[in-house]
């Protein structure tokens, strides 16, 4: 999920409503608040509860919200737990409290980029020692201060631990995805639900097993992407040719992330300002042109696949 704000850079809550309700109605089947897109380490320990408890009020039930679980006083710190397993845990114990279907770990937090594997686990297991046992748990390989890929040893581990439900994979790399998941279906009744990140490897991580997508894509057109994850064994071919639109796409969405997504919103009828926390990116490449014809793409697809646009399900308000 985005965070979206006014010009002082003060969370806007109506649109924050607006941008809910146009998830749900891309067919989203749940919702990553508090995460990178979020702005997650420019936000207040405060303002991530509210975005968290804000979701949960709007979501209804409808579809699960899961959260991450991230101690951030320290964000230059590649590793933020190794003296404070505590804390950490205390603030997944309280996100929990809040009722999200899971917290969710980032990776790169357990361990320095030279530490081994060994050493992550060390801190993982001290860590999970302190979180409440009936708590779902997720795993993040978030690329934020730096990128820690697990292994499938460590993806194996996890899923025999019973109390990991989710991970968002950022390796980009097909025959690694292969191979968590074939970590995963080792164990027996594994409860672990693998989901890509990467636009470029979807389509066949979705044949090979796959359980979805969870990527800055699905912030622009996330329709798109929910109709691939649901058709990709169903209809391959259709689904093969939306996959290389959606590869195309990439060149659009990820330039100026998230700004380049915000001001696609703001196009069509979102009231979110371009502007965000995270002021290096403050300075746009992309123009409304590129965005115009992106659309007019997406607009074909739609009309492909017999699908509502979301943008029909937001009403109009003013910042």
């Amino acid at each position: 999920m985005l965070t979206p704000y006014d010009e002082t850079l003060k969370i806007h809550w109506s649109s924050f409503e607006q941008l809910v309700e146009w998830y749900l109605g891309a067919g989203s089947q749940g919702l990553f608040a508090s995460c990178l897109s979020s702005d997650l380490f420019q936000l207040t320990r405060e303002e991530r509860r509210e975005i968290i408890r804000q979701t949960l009020v709007l979501t209804r039930g409808r579809i699960p919200v899961i959260a991450a679980g991230a101690f951030t006083e320290n964000v230059s710190s590649t590793c933020a737990v190794l003296n404070s397993t505590e804390k950490l845990a205390d603030e997944v114990n309280r996100i929990a409290d809040l009722g999200v279907r899971a917290v969710v770990l980032l990776t790169n937090q357990f361990a320095t980029p030279t530490d081994p594997d060994s050493m992550w686990l060390k801190y993982m297991e001290a860590t999970l020692s302190k979180i409440r046992p009936n708590i779902r748990l997720g795993l993040y390989e978030c690329p934020v201060p730096y990128k820690r890929l697990l292994t499938p040893k460590l993806v194996q581990w996890a899923s025999e631990t019973g109390r990991f439900y989710f991970i968002k994979d950022t390796c980009c790399d097909l025959e690694q995805i292969r191979a968590r998941l074939q970590a995963i279906k080792s164990v027996p009744d594994c409860r672990l639900r693998l989901y890509n990140a990467h636009t470029g490897t979807l389509f066949d991580s979705l044949l090979a097993g796959a359980h979805g997508f969870s990527g800055v894509g699905s912030n622009a057109i996330p329709h798109l992407y929910a109709w691939l994850c649901r058709n990709a064994q169903r209809q391959p071919d259709v689904a093969r040719e939306l996959q290389v639109f959606l590869i195309e796409s990439t060149s659009v969405v990820d330039m100026d992330y998230p700004q380049s997504v915000r001001l696609y919103l703001n196009q069509h009828g979102f009231n979110i300002s371009h502007v965000t926390r995270l002021t290096a990116q403050n300075k746009l490449q992309l123009n409304s042109e590129t965005l115009t014809e992106f659309h007019r793409s997406v607009v074909q697809w739609e009309r492909r696949l017999k699908l509502n646009s979301p943008f029909e399900f937001i009403s109009p308000i003013s910042l």
